[in-house]
């Protein structure tokens, strides 16, 4: 373990926090679709009350159909707090579960059923990373106060970082509001781990022309002085399905279907959010369909998954990918493979605990003071 100079933290790199989850036992890897999904309903019905299972929207259907909460990561962790169950299973990646036992009660147990379920987008801001950082921007600027946002999308070290420099969380649908709420306090601030969300907020707040990036991957290519100049410094950092999306898809799209409507998540690329129609979370998405009139099309700029739910859940829509299904899938989240939960679920009926995910007391405190600061926003 390491001390981060900046806070009084001991952390190490996201490679060797979880090591000790375990991998799905050979007997689980052969299992028919029929046989899985009798067995995973047997559990659920012989834990009862005792456990709440929850799907994140990028999740395949597999895993939603046996889900008492679908949504965004926040919202299924907020879910799983107000709820009486000792066990919580998110079907999810890593930082949704420290979300979740960050804020659920002592006595409530966090289950990740995959070790492999981890977003490599919170990987592109390692705490020990962003302290390295922060002592050589604030040394370029030490008369400034910057204040650290981080993007939800991270892990609970870095929560606990930014809420220990006097910052807070973010969520893609309140960014905006955090960083009004960073400015009333600061005179800087510094934005991880998505450069494209960063860059969409700070056009949406008229701030555009005061931004530099920091690339932690290229030591040569930035001058701390130079990038402490800038009123928002946003971190090198992406989501690797919403990156790929580009304006050549939506004007296929227009071609195809010249009636269509374009939503994109805000983590897209600046030019993919201004070649659209509306940009938001993946709550928003789910709203607009849901508010969509019969007839209508839209096409939908995020994971390939959430996708095919609203075409489920929203037949009169017409819905569809803004491109294909290699373009939109999220390897991170096809890791918590139905085997898994069938898995974890028959081995809490046996009383016994797989894959628990708990973040350190001081971590899990200070985290939780930067997800309290951004309820306040």
């Amino acid at each position: 373990m390491v001390t981060l100079d900046a806070a009084d933290l001991d952390t190490e790199l996201s490679l060797f926090k979880y090591d000790n989850l375990e991998q799905l036992p050979p007997r689980y890897r052969d299992l028919e679709a029929d046989e899985r999904t009798a067995r995973i309903e047997a559990a659920l019905e012989e834990l009862g009350d005792d456990v709440v299972v929850l799907g994140h929207n990028y999740q395949r259907r597999e895993i939603v159909e046996h889900a008492d909460f679908v949504g965004d990561s926040y919202q299924l962790s907020v879910e799983a707090a107000g709820s009486d169950a000792k066990y919580v299973v998110f079907g999810g990646v890593t930082f949704m579960a420290e979300s979740a036992d960050i804020i659920t009660d002592d006595d409530q147990t966090v289950i990740l059923p995959s070790m492999e379920a981890s977003c490599p987008m919170a990987g592109m801001a390692e705490a020990l990373q962003v302290d390295a950082a922060w002592a050589e921007i604030t040394a370029a600027a030490p008369d400034a106060d910057i204040v650290p946002i981080t993007y939800m999308n991270s892990y609970a070290d870095l929560k606990a970082f930014c809420a220990d420099q006097g910052g807070l969380v973010c969520t893609s649908s309140n960014a905006h509001r955090a960083f009004e709420w960073a400015f009333e306090r600061g005179d800087k601030v510094l934005f991880l781990p998505d450069k494209h969300l960063g860059e969409n907020t700070t056009h949406r707040l008229g701030m555009e022309d005061r931004i530099a990036e920091w690339d932690p991957w290229d030591p040569e290519g930035k001058d701390p002085a130079e990038v402490a100049e800038s009123d928002v410094i946003l971190w090198e950092g992406y989501c690797q399905v919403h990156e790929r999306f580009r304006v050549e898809h939506i004007e296929h799209v227009r071609t195809e279907y010249p009636d269509a409507n374009v939503i994109v998540h805000p983590e897209c690329r600046r030019e993919v959010v201004e070649a659209a129609d509306k940009a938001g979370s993946t709550a928003e998405i789910c709203r607009t369909v849901e508010a969509a009139d019969p007839g209508d099309t839209w096409a939908i700029g995020t994971e390939i998954h959430l996708t095919n739910h609203l075409q489920r859940w929203h037949p009169e829509v017409n819905v569809v990918p803004l491109c294909g299904e290699a373009c939109m899938d999220c390897n991170a989240m096809r890791q918590i493979d139905p085997n898994y939960l069938a898995w974890v679920l028959e081995e809490l009926v046996e009383g016994r605990e797989r894959n628990v995910i708990e973040v350190a007391p001081e971590e899990k405190d200070l985290a939780k003071v930067a997800l309290d600061r951004m309820l306040e926003v």
